[in-house]
């Protein structure tokens, strides 16, 4: 081993507007691990009671949650974000003024911080994860306005991490390969993903559902969901993604649900399902595409990164869509007949990138 990766002192903070974020740094701090970095995180509830399954040994700690709010109207949506811009902003300072007095008693060597603009410091090589560098946004009069004030708080990052592909066969289309890029570097750090296909898996499931996402969008989808489980006559598995409530087993008509799943558990619930239903979040998207899925990706209403990721992907024949308010029942039998064309994807290219990061720490 190396003695440069020895005792490197390394802090995540991932952003708590679902699971996602937190998600999808289960594979860095996995691999950071393995460098023999000394791994220390910081998270919201949801957040932590989610990492500290996978790492009960690490330390963790105490971060405030964002607390934004979705409306149950699609058309509303941008509005009601807009509303909460002045709270997302004093969020932003305060988790930064947050950071800025932890460093006066603790030493990082680097500072990852995945989608929060104020986890940042002079005092620490500080990495932003994005890869959404392009902001969409509905409203036409705020779209400048956006994608100035989203630069200039990620140039205050040392470096940019964008968990995608160069080139024509990526994942994210023009949301990570905008025309033009922030004024610190940006690497390109391949599909983050926790799962490994499994050869000869036999697919148990007909669905994999997985529930995720802010209020309260999620709970009419989990309506929806349960909605046409219980007019279907497929073996279903429903994961309610809330890893803070008790991870009791239920058995309901043909489906079984659970709160919660580890990583290994989902990774072998994925590998047993034909198809996986669920939101088109981003590391959903990396996710099933490293097991080589068919999916069905339904957005979460009025988001429009969902709504356009969604369509990319559908382009290429990636993954089937449709919209929350269509009939599940008759959009699942069209997907049955999709054609699906799915790529052949290096799932573990970010490893080069965190190996080579490390050393020059």
């Amino acid at each position: 081993m190396n003695n440069q990766c020895i005792l490197k002192k390394i802090l995540i903070a991932p952003l708590d507007w679902g699971l996602g974020h937190a998600t999808r740094c289960i594979p860095l701090i996995s691999y950071f691990l393995s460098l023999n970095c000394e791994v220390t995180i910081a998270a919201s509830p949801a957040s932590k009671a989610l990492l500290q399954k996978e790492f009960p040994s690490l330390q963790f700690l105490n971060l405030n949650s964002y607390n934004i709010v979705y409306s149950r109207k699609k058309r509303w949506m941008p509005f009601k974000i807009l509303l909460q811009t002045p709270k997302i902003l004093r969020a932003v300072n305060e988790e930064h003024e947050w950071l800025k007095n932890l460093l006066t008693t603790l030493h990082f060597d680097a500072i990852i911080s995945d989608n929060r603009y104020g986890f940042f410091s002079e005092k620490a090589f500080s990495v932003f994860i994005t890869h959404q560098l392009l902001v969409r946004t509905s409203l036409n009069l705020t779209k400048r306005f956006v994608r100035k004030q989203t630069y200039k708080r990620i140039n205050k990052f040392n470096e940019c991490w964008v968990p995608d592909f160069e080139g024509n066969l990526n994942i994210a289309g023009g949301l990570s390969h905008p025309k033009k890029l922030p004024k610190i570097p940006v690497k390109y750090i391949g599909m983050l993903s926790r799962f490994k296909p499994k050869a000869h898996a036999n697919n148990v499931y007909k669905y994999l559902i997985i529930i995720s996402g802010p209020e309260p969008q999620r709970t009419i989808f989990e309506e929806k969901v349960f909605a046409f489980a219980k007019s279907s006559k497929e073996k279903i598995l429903i994961v309610r993604g809330k890893p803070e409530e008790k991870n009791s087993i239920k058995e309901n008509f043909n489906c079984t649900i659970y709160n919660h799943l580890t990583t290994e558990e989902l990774e072998d619930v994925f590998n047993a399902s034909e198809f996986i239903i669920s939101r088109c979040g981003y590391t959903s998207v990396m996710e099933i595409l490293s097991l080589q899925k068919k999916s069905i990706l339904i957005p979460t209403p009025g988001q429009t990164e969902q709504e356009y990721l969604a369509k990319h992907l559908m382009a290429q024949s990636w993954c089937y869509t449709f919209s929350q308010d269509e009939d599940f029942s008759s959009q699942f039998l069209k997907a049955h007949q999709f054609k699906y064309n799915l790529p052949g994807i290096n799932t573990r290219h970010y490893e080069t990138i965190l190996k080579d990061f490390v050393s020059a720490l």
